[in-house]
């Protein structure tokens, strides 16, 4: 007999593990709500011209592909099945793929609604995705994203709103979080130190790897990359990432000779406009080592990191939450001056620290109230009252038998019911029911039409 298992990065989620996620989802969504975003869904599935690309190259080795139904081997050269060229292989077999994220999801969508939406389109959606990556904790093959994207607006504004969303949130769920921030512009200065687009793309990619590997294992990555002509620069980003203050920060880009220019002015100024539209900018961090997502980022970028006391030491998670401004994104889809920002909330990770960190509300102590029927002719009875109590928006259940008493009320305990509806033949005869408090063990005899001002 084959023993039962899941895909490794999958998990499954029981009773109290699905109420926690629906209190995140929920903390979060009302809080889109109250700055207009509305909510749209999109298909698991996307075609695979629609994907690749848009991640980088290890964005690509992370899709997860899907075999073409029927005879999908029928359209590939035998030379490549005896050589195993899967790069010649794959596109013959499969055109589809699971989502990797939500924002190029998005794009796509907004090209083929453009008619039917209002600019600046304002939305959220709460969906999983699939990445083939290494399993890990805090790292799954599947996890949802929950984003919230502005999509039709250049404007520094909607920056600084979805880096409130991010606090509101996360001061909704009571943990600390830090907020970093940095800026395409800022990177791009470096473009002239490196001497090509290709050197610049490899070193951020390089540094994208600074959290995993630290500050030498990125001089170690740059040597192998041929790039040891921009150790210097990645000397220079680290030393000033260092520095205390925004302000310090910026003097020392200011004063760096080889990145002036109009990039460094331009990433610097929205940079600045960011900070000062900001009612509280504590936990907002100018991070110059960070460089995610750049094959479509285009301005500000942004990552949220757990920075909660009541976090373990050991409990290593990476960021919980991340995105920026992404210009040029619907353009590929042929729709052109386009700019949008967005910014994700891993739901998986935040639920991993929020019960590490026991910042979960207590959800055993559900209320509620269970029907006990002593024979099996109070069942039809027990059913009226259960449905004219859920009537009165008052959670019930029946159970389904009659069982002892005992063993009726063992479940109610063990689920944290409140109430138990105790009936037997002299109780459908009078037409009353024991009602019983199983928290304070209070009981009293009452009419059915009284038995829910008992409970309320």
């Amino acid at each position: 007999m084959e023993k039962p298992g899941l895909p490794s990065g999958t998990r499954d989620f029981g009773p109290l593990a699905m109420k926690q996620r629906k209190f995140v989802l929920n903390t979060m969504e009302k809080v889109f709500q109250l700055h207009g975003f509305q909510g749209i869904e999109t298909p698991s599935l996307e075609n695979l011209k629609t994907l690749q690309g848009k991640y980088g190259e290890e964005g690509d080795q992370l899709l997860f592909k899907v075999l073409n139904s029927g005879e999908y081997l029928k359209k590939v050269d035998s030379e490549y099945l005896t050589s195993k060229d899967y790069s010649n292989i794959t596109p013959k077999i499969a055109d589809r793929g699971l989502r990797y994220d939500l924002t190029v999801p998005l794009a796509r969508f907004v090209v083929m609604n453009r008619n039917d939406i209002q600019f600046p389109f304002k939305r959220y959606q709460m969906q999983p995705v699939w990445r083939a990556d290494r399993p890990q904790k805090g790292r799954y093959r599947e996890f949802w994203q929950c984003d919230v994207d502005i999509v039709g607006s250049n404007s520094v504004v909607s920056e600084a709103e979805l880096v409130e969303i991010y606090q509101e949130v996360f001061k909704s769920l009571n943990l600390k979080i830090e907020i970093r921030v940095n800026h395409r512009s800022i990177l791009d200065s470096f473009l002239g130190i490196l001497g090509s687009i290709e050197n610049w793309n490899s070193f951020m990619v390089a540094m994208d790897k600074y959290d995993k590997i630290g500050r030498e294992g990125v001089v170690n990555e740059l040597e192998n990359r041929g790039l040891t002509h921009a150790i210097d620069a990645w000397n220079f980003i680290c030393d000033t990432s260092e520095l205390q203050s925004r302000e310090a920060i910026v003097k020392s880009l200011t004063e760096y000779p080889q990145i002036q220019g109009e990039s460094l002015d331009k990433g610097l100024k929205e940079l600045g406009l960011l900070y000062s539209l900001l009612d509280n900018a504590e936990n907002v961090k100018f991070d110059l080592q960070l460089a995610r997502g750049l094959s479509y980022y285009t301005g500000a970028v942004f990552e949220v990191v757990v920075a909660d006391a009541d976090l373990p030491e050991q409990f290593k998670i990476g960021s919980i939450g991340g995105g920026g401004r992404y210009d040029n994104l619907t353009s590929i889809f042929g729709l052109k001056d386009v700019s949008g920002v967005g910014v994700s909330f891993g739901l998986d990770r935040i639920c991993d620290t929020l019960e590490v960190c026991n910042k979960f509300p207590d959800f055993t102590d559900l209320g509620g109230v269970i029907i006990c029927c002593m024979d099996e002719e109070a069942l039809q009875s027990g059913a009226e009252i259960a449905r004219n109590l859920r009537a009165s928006n008052i959670s019930v259940e029946l159970y389904p038998s009659a069982v002892k008493l005992k063993k009726q009320l063992d479940y109610a305990n063990q689920k944290g019911l409140h109430h138990a509806v105790i009936l037997g033949s002299r109780e459908i005869e009078s037409k009353t029911a024991s009602v019983k408090n199983l928290k304070t063990g209070e009981q009293v005899s009452a009419n059915w039409a009284d038995i829910q001002n008992f409970i309320k």
